[in-house]
């Protein structure tokens, strides 16, 4: 019968134990999310895991991005070298009614951009393939360190609680009484706990945030190195092509053409012409337009 009291008994204080335990971490969350501020040294203790964690953010938001900007650069090129090809074919077209040799550079050109329209298309290989690893480095590795910044982020809330609990202890303390001493050993043995556990993972964040930055450093590296090597080849052809018109038709004396800045309605300026003459000093040509009788 004694021994079954004593198991009651012991069960009720594990309960109490579990309650206040709920009770200080829910504190401690409380604090996070309302931003008061906590224990400096604590923070302090933290802050190369911070730093960790903000690169970590920077990392997540910047891929995000970057496949965003992608998607919207391979839509631009696809659009250009639709325009470029259409224009191309319009110099082509009025190449062929075009018999001077105003005619023959229309037709040169109109090759140039049809090429170059079809070379800038070339693009879009290497960058479906960088789309292609940022979305799986996201998916994969970001997602599995945010996993783990996740457990961290809750043990460290429950060792910040525990660290309030024992504050909180600490200062009711009586060392003549023993049952405020058993009290405050049982926290310190909680706080030891639950600090194990968050260094374990603090560890595990900081190595994973670590070997993300290197892993993204070395995709962007091997995946821009084929995009680059792509657009220096359509840039040396394009200019090739470009200058070989530029020196076939050099010489060749250019066009002056004349650009009107401003169109006017002819009936205003017939009436602006009648106000400011006589009527019978404003005659009218055969032609329709206008000139003035000489007095």
């Amino acid at each position: 019968m004694d021994g079954f009291v004593g198991d009651l008994l012991g069960e009720d204080s594990s309960v109490v134990a579990r309650m206040q335990k709920k009770f200080w971490k829910t504190k401690q969350v409380l604090i996070k999310a309302t931003g008061k501020k906590e224990d400096e040294y604590v923070v302090a203790s933290d802050a190369d895991l911070d730093a960790k964690l903000e690169f970590f953010r920077s990392v997540q938001s910047t891929c995000t991005e970057l496949l965003k900007v992608i998607e919207k650069y391979q839509h631009r090129i696809t659009r250009l070298s639709q325009e470029e090809n259409e224009l191309g074919l319009f110099l082509r077209f009025q190449a062929e009614h075009d018999r001077t040799k105003a005619g023959n550079m229309m037709d040169a050109t109109s090759k140039a951009l049809c090429a170059s329209a079809k070379k800038r298309m070339a693009l879009c290989a290497p960058l479906k393939r960088l789309h292609q690893e940022v979305e799986t480095f996201r998916r994969r590795a970001i997602a599995d360190t945010l996993l783990t910044v996740g457990r961290m982020e809750k043990a460290r809330t429950e060792y910040r609680g525990a660290l309030l609990w024992m504050k909180d202890v600490s200062q009711e303390l009586d060392p003549d009484t023993y049952k405020q001493l058993e009290k405050f050993r049982k926290v310190q043995g909680q706080v030891r706990a639950t600090k194990s556990q968050f260094e374990k993972l603090k560890n595990d964040v900081c190595q994973k945030v670590d070997m993300l930055g290197a892993s993204r450093c070395n995709m962007l590296s091997h995946s821009l190195c084929n995009y680059q090597t792509t657009l220096l080849h359509f840039w040396e052809k394009t200019a090739q092509a470009l200058s070989g018109i530029h020196d076939a038709f050099q010489g060749h004396v250019p066009y002056q053409f004349t650009t009107l800045k401003d169109l006017r309605d002819p009936l205003e300026q017939i009436t602006a012409a009648q106000q400011g003459a006589p009527d019978d000093k404003v005659l009218q040509d055969d032609t329709g337009s206008l000139w003035f009788n000489p007095p």
